[in-house]
């Protein structure tokens, strides 16, 4: 199918920017109400909404989450009759987490419902790197046009920083814990423990590949680590420096190794982290800016992570 026919709608950020990285912007005719990067698609119409009010605070907005995915109920809804005058050819999504996203199954459904169109569904499935690499080739392919210029040059940035970490001693990988969610504690999973390890740092308390795991504030304690970064999911750099006062509250916050030391960060999960596309490679380099002062430099401090300062909310 040549470009100029394409009509595509992405549910979710990540494959927003996979296909705007891809060339096809101008294509793009539908999007979630969470995307909002490049600038250049946010007077797409929205094709979502959400249940869920992410102005509460941390702890009712998980109560909430959790409530719904007890009761099956999908914590976003699609708006079937915006779909249904966008006729779009192929539409993004993602079978990954139902927190993150439109329900593959709800797209599913909607799309068996359209009749004005029968688009072709691409779902995303990234857990670790590779994944991520494997679904910009899988976009690409769908959407009939080049992989390979957007897949060197993402790889060769990720290898520039590997090659400068890879040769470092142990004593010189600081122990680091990414905090996923301060209220309840959660720590980072899926690719951020493996981007930490290219960043060269040892990655603790999240697995690679694994969804992020809910903490007792015991297990921090013992992990004890060097350098703590806070990048709570959907949250810029300012509500994170909010959420990050609620951690100060706690008694055993000012115990902590990288809390005495002044190695307490906050980065950007919403532009960056949380999202599974080209920007993943940003997200290793401001990781190396932290972690490795002496080595990188790239310029992310003040607009992709900060450092935190406590009773500055």
């Amino acid at each position: 199918m040549a470009s100029s026919n394409l009509r595509i709608v992405c549910l979710l950020p990540s494959a927003t920017e996979i296909v705007a990285a891809l060339g096809l912007t101008e294509q793009i005719v539908g999007r979630s109400h969470e995307c909002d990067y490049p600038p250049e698609i946010l007077n797409r119409p929205i094709c979502t909404t959400a249940s869920i009010d992410s102005e509460q605070p941390s702890a009712q907005i998980d109560a909430d989450i959790l409530d719904l995915v007890q009761k099956a109920i999908s914590i976003y809804q699609l708006k079937t009759d915006v779909l249904e005058q966008l006729q779009p050819t192929h539409i993004i999504t993602q079978d990954q987490c139902d927190v993150c996203a439109v329900n593959f199954d709800v797209v599913e459904q909607a799309v068996g419902e359209l009749t004005s169109s029968h688009p072709q569904l691409i779902s995303l499935q990234p857990n670790l790197l590779p994944d991520i690499w494997a679904d910009i080739e899988q976009v690409a392919t769908k959407l009939g046009v080049a992989s390979q210029p957007l897949l060197t040059q993402l790889h060769s940035r990720v290898e520039a920083c590997r090659q400068k970490t890879q040769v470092l001693p142990d004593n010189q990988r600081p122990t680091v814990v990414g905090i996923e969610w301060t209220d309840p504690l959660m720590a980072t999973g899926n690719w951020i423990p493996e981007l930490i390890t290219i960043a060269g740092g040892n990655s603790l308390l999240g697995a690679w590949g694994n969804h992020s795991p809910y903490l007792e504030w015991e297990q921090l304690v013992a992990a004890d680590p060097e350098i703590i970064i806070i990048m709570p999911c959907g949250f810029d750099l300012d509500r994170t420096q909010v959420e990050g006062q609620q951690l100060t509250q706690r008694l055993e916050w000012s115990s902590l190794q990288a809390v005495r030391n002044g190695k307490v960060y906050l980065a950007d999960g919403n532009s960056y982290f949380n999202r599974p596309g080209p920007r993943l490679v940003d997200s290793l380099e401001i990781l190396a800016e932290i972690l490795h002062p002496e080595l990188f430099y790239f310029g992310y401090q003040d607009t992709g992570w900060k450092r935190f300062e406590a009773g500055n909310a």
